[in-house]
């Protein structure tokens, strides 16, 4: 393993642990964990890698094999204010950590992702990997549902981006072959186990060769576009509403968002198309999940990436193009942007029949119309897996 063999040689001595957190996909249910809608994912046999020991004096010292600069900060005095590097989400997690559960031992550590950055909630599966350390260091025993709030108030509070918990759940909570199927209402969840008379699938990851950061993108712009939209929506129908950054489209029924949609702006129309849309195609591919109809929760798929394109309006030239060769290739059942859908990569389920003659055709298309991406472009078949082990 390539972290432990890097900590060997920085340290001179072997690490104490290895941990590993998987990479999810979200098949249906992108854009609107952040408005308590309803959500669907895997977790992925592949993830983050960390080897660690302890550091007594309470230092915290991190290396990533993809970036080239060593972080180091103390337990106790965490910066208040994010540093601009990588391990600004890992500050955050600490100070987070931090403020349940007293902190006094520190670690040093080698961090490496196997597969590109961006998409596949990486930065989430970071955090909840360095969580699980920092915890073993200290002693502590977080439930699952800690985890997952924990990790969120790193993103949250000390990053800055408005995403919601559809990230950290589908990389806590997923078991293998089971379709992870959760109301961001409550929190509730179901492990739909995959039909015995589903046809077999797997899990296509095309990285467009584009890296992308959410931050830095418009993703909190288009959270803020749907409060509006929800904001608006119960002022027309002349609905209680209270604070702005705590209203959510969930709150506002179906009926009355059919009802007074003309009147808000075309943005906040779109978004909240959006998000209305894809709670009914997370509740349908829900069921057809369960009764083993992968070609129906593919064509929703489907449905939902086009809707991303349309009326959350992301997806760079490169992701849309990536998306609409895999709408005409044999083999793929289904597949949409993964992540925020700026950058990054897309995902596919496929027929495992198709494995080859999927990627060829894929990687052939999508090089003819951006050959400079030669070598940044790739494509990686995976599988479903456990959520993180606690």
């Amino acid at each position: 393993m390539k972290v432990s063999e890097i900590f060997s040689q920085t340290y001179r001595k072997p690490p104490e642990y290895t941990t590993f957190t998987p990479y999810r996909i979200c098949p249906l249910g992108a854009h609107s964990d952040h408005q308590l809608g309803k959500i669907t994912g895997f977790a992925i046999n592949k993830g983050i890698h960390i080897a660690y020991g302890p550091k007594q004096n309470g230092i915290i010292e991190i290396q990533s094999v993809q970036f080239p600069k060593r972080a180091q900060w103390h337990v106790a005095s965490t910066p208040s204010e994010k540093q601009n590097d990588w391990a600004d989400h890992l500050r955050g997690a600490t100070i987070a950590l931090n403020s349940r559960y007293p902190l006094r031992t520190g670690l040093c550590a080698v961090l490496d992702g196997e597969l590109p950055i961006g998409g596949l909630s990486s930065s989430a599966a970071v955090i909840i990997t360095f969580l699980s350390a920092l915890c073993q260091m200290n002693g502590i025993h977080l439930t699952e549902s800690e985890l997952v709030q924990i990790s969120l108030e790193a993103e949250n509070k000390y990053v800055g981006v408005s995403c919601g918990k559809l990230d950290q759940s589908c990389e806590v909570y997923s078991r293998k072959d089971n379709l992870l199927y959760m109301d961001l209402k409550d929190d509730s969840y179901e492990l739909i186990p995959q039909h015995p008379d589903m046809k077999p699938y797997k899990i296509a990851i095309f990285f467009s060769g584009l890296e992308r950061s959410l931050a830095s993108s418009k993703f909190n712009m288009r959270v803020d576009e749907c409060r509006s939209a929800a904001y608006a929506l119960m002022a027309y129908a002349g609905m209680d509403y209270g604070k702005f950054n705590e209203t959510n489209l969930r709150d506002v029924p179906r009926e009355v968002y059919e009802r007074y949609k003309d009147k808000l702006p075309e943005n906040w129309r779109k978004r909240a198309e959006h998000w209305y849309t894809e709670f009914e195609r997370v509740q349908k591919g829900a069921e057809a999940w369960r009764r083993g109809d992968i070609e129906e929760f593919g064509r929703l798929s489907f449905e939902s990436g086009h809707s991303s394109i349309y009326n959350w309006e992301t997806g760079s030239p490169e992701l849309i193009k990536l998306y609409e060769i895999m709408t005409k290739t044999l083999g793929i059942y289904g597949g949409r942007f993964s992540g925020a859908g700026f950058k990054g990569c897309c995902m596919a389920l496929i027929d495992p029949a198709y494995e080859e003659s999927i990627v060829e055709t894929v990687t052939r298309e999508y090089l003819a119309a951006f050959p400079e991406l030669e070598g940044k472009y790739s494509a990686h078949i995976c599988e479903s897996a456990d959520g993180v082990k606690l």
